[in-house]
């Protein structure tokens, strides 16, 4: 039998405390490279998914706590829409992926795991980066670490806070 070793994923399985509470409006209790954000502007949080489909893959958020999107104000809708395309283009400039998945999962049954948050997911995707361990070994494999990403990610998101 061959066996994939990530020792670092016993991190999340076991020996640490889940945070309490929403992931996105406690995003910013602790260390950045804690909670991995890479930043924020006045209405949204960027950060990355700590269970990624693929390296780099991004939630973003409204600060306020909402699951209604029609409800959203005006002003935070355009900040969430403005900070969804320029972190793609962040993205796209810091991974050079082949193409990148979006999307948002509105309650429940659609598959939202935060259903309480709206959130918009941003998955880099690269030719070949899927393969047989997803559907035969219920794995992923990722190219980098978690937190080797954030570090990489990280100063190409200053914009969201202005530390540009």
């Amino acid at each position: 039998m061959d066996v994939l070793w990530a020792p670092w994923r016993m991190a999340y399985v076991g020996g640490t405390n889940p945070p309490k509470g929403c992931l996105f409006c406690t995003a910013f209790d602790g260390a950045p490279h804690e909670r991995l954000v890479l930043g924020a502007t006045r209405h949204t949080v960027v950060m990355l998914n700590r269970y990624p489909y693929a390296s780099g893959h991004l939630l973003v958020a409204p600060r306020r706590h909402t699951a209604d999107l029609p409800g959203l104000e005006a002003e935070a809708h355009a900040d969430l829409s403005d900070t969804l395309r320029r972190s793609v283009a962040t993205l796209d400039r810091e991974l050079a992926p082949h193409g990148m998945n979006l999307g948002m999962n509105l309650g429940t049954p659609a598959g939202a795991g935060v259903a309480d948050h709206l959130h918009w997911h941003i998955v880099p995707r690269w030719t070949g980066d899927t393969n047989f361990m997803t559907t035969v070994a219920d794995a992923r494999v990722m190219p980098q670490h978690l937190l080797a990403t954030h570090e990489r990610l990280r100063p190409a998101f200053a914009w969201l806070d202005g530390r540009t």
